[in-house]
């Protein structure tokens, strides 16, 4: 008789600043095997890596159950935070809507698909560290893209190693942000 296979949780992590057409590709290649696979997806809800994987695993997933987006901080934070660098001219205010419908889109398929965090009221580089530790905790395996060596996804790999969860990095050169 042959066993079933047991879902697993697949946590994804990459750079939010560059997300090339390659990474895009192999980030969308990625989610959809995983997900016709039968597997979830764990991320955090940023732009780039996080906002293409969440896009295609909604795609094969339109229910959400079988992805956990783990936020720093609330949602309504979390929006106002991207609105604000917008205005910074960090990011683009099309790219910061983009990623607050894609939340607000995901909460409504599936309040339990968007994990908050309440007790996090700004957001700095250790609340996005906690994230992405807590990103790491909550899966079986990760698949990190590396872009420029960027220091979050390298958090998130070293998380993975110290915990004994299998890792596949994959490591990019962007030339350009995006």
């Amino acid at each position: 008789m042959q066993k079933e296979k047991t879902m697993e949780w697949i946590a994804i992590s990459g750079s939010w600043r560059w997300c090339t057409a390659e990474v895009e590709e192999d980030v969308r290649n990625d989610v959809r095997a995983l997900m016709q696979s039968g597997d979830g997806i764990v991320s955090g809800g940023a732009l780039g890596v996080d906002f293409v994987a969440t896009d295609e695993a909604l795609k094969h997933n339109p229910k959400a159950d079988r992805i956990k987006i783990l936020l720093p901080t609330t949602l309504e934070r979390y929006a106002a935070h991207y609105r604000m660098r917008a205005d910074e001219g960090v990011i683009a205010h099309e790219q910061a809507e983009a990623l607050i419908a894609q939340l607000t889109d995901l909460k409504a398929r599936n309040a339990l698909a968007l994990i908050e965090n309440s007790r996090s009221a700004f957001l700095n580089n250790d609340t996005y560290n906690e994230r992405s530790a807590q990103v790491v905790q909550a899966a079986d395996q990760l698949f990190a893209y590396h872009v420029n060596g960027s220091a979050g996804v390298q958090y998130a790999i070293d998380c993975a190693r110290d915990q004994g969860i299998p890792t596949e990095i994959r490591t990019y050169v962007a030339k350009n942000e995006k």
